[in-house]
């Protein structure tokens, strides 16, 4: 704990573009806990390559992602915002802590599953120790929380085993990290297949509604989005289309589900849709103001990753070498 103020950690991949979904549903509630905690917010690139990576096009959505925590209204000065590659403590604690992780506990990953999945063709050491990694991200900060959605629950747990297997050999090394479920936090499902997470790499554009996307795109794709053949607007499981456009709208807007509903009594969805479209356009539209302000200021932007980057490292590395000395690495002559 720092300052009396506990720690928290997450991070998004720096890959595709960022979605509505990553908007209302997790770094919305990133900029309510600035104030209240530590924050260490990661441009996550080293996990991105056990997939193949564009190098040109990695470098390119590395930056714009970290625009876009800044843009979305995280301030450098009081949260820690860094790429994960800039870090090496990340890896070099990553190596350490694959010996005090099982390969039967890796194998167990659902994620790891899915992906081998999805890219028969390369699966990679990096891709079945990826969660090593991530508790490696996780216990360098010696964080307290970790907001995660339920498909990192897994990944969080092993985290903690591994934190208690170490402290148990060496001692208090680690905090053992739990999950932090926000207050709100909207679960943006996709406009063509509302059964299924909003996602940047689906690879129908009608289902995903982009950051950065422009106010035409956004109208459009609203107004493609699936509902059904009820006529109805209400919120219930047996229409998830007109629920998911009931969530985004009450996220944007900050009205209730029953306000929602009552608002749009009688109308139908052509109307529905076109609201919610333009409710997105206006909240999104201070957040791509910003991020152009911020693409023609590359000094700035550049201060910031150096900056961050150089908090981050001090701060990991306080840990790294606490680590390294308890394993028994020979002490660096300085």
């Amino acid at each position: 704990m720092l300052d009396g103020k506990k720690t928290i950690f997450s991070g998004m991949q720096a890959t595709g573009n960022l979605t509505l979904g990553n908007y209302l549903g997790a770094l919305t509630n990133w900029v309510d806990l600035a104030d209240d905690y530590n924050c260490y917010y990661c441009v996550v690139d080293e996990h991105a390559i056990t997939v193949r990576q564009d190098p040109t096009a990695l470098r390119q959505n590395a930056r714009k992602v970290l625009m876009i925590y800044i843009a979305a209204g995280l301030d450098p000065e009081k949260c820690c915002i860094y790429y994960q590659s800039h870090v090496s403590a990340h890896a070099e604690l990553g190596w350490i802590l694959g010996c005090y992780t099982y390969m039967g506990e890796l194998s167990r990953m659902t994620q790891f599953k899915d992906k081998s999945a999805k890219h028969a063709d390369n699966i990679n050491a990096g891709l079945f120790t990826y969660p090593v990694l991530m508790a490696a991200d996780i216990l360098l900060y010696q964080s307290d929380l970790v907001p995660v959605g339920s498909d990192q629950k897994q990944h969080l747990e092993l985290a903690r085993d591994i934190a208690i297997r170490f402290n148990n050999i060496y001692g208090d090394v680690f905090t053992i990290p739990e999950g932090y479920i926000p207050k709100a936090g909207a679960r943006i499902m996709s406009l063509q297949d509302p059964t299924k997470k909003m996602s940047k790499s689906d690879e129908n554009e009608n289902a995903t509604i982009h950051i950065l996307d422009k106010p035409d795109d956004i109208i459009r794709k609203f107004k493609r989005a699936v509902t059904d053949s009820v006529g109805i607007i209400q919120y219930t499981d047996d229409q998830p289309g007109i629920r998911n456009l009931i969530d985004i709208y009450t996220a944007c807007t900050g009205k209730t589900v029953d306000e929602t509903v009552r608002e749009f009594d009688g109308k139908g969805y052509g109307d529905f849709k076109m609201a919610v479209g333009e409710v997105v356009v206006d909240k999104l539209a201070p957040i791509q103001a910003r991020y152009d302000e911020l693409a023609k200021d590359k000094a700035y932007v550049d201060s910031i990753i150096k900056n961050n980057a150089e908090k981050a490292s001090y701060f990991a590395n306080k840990t790294l070498r606490k680590v390294q000395k308890k394993i028994g690495y020979p002490e660096r002559i300085r």
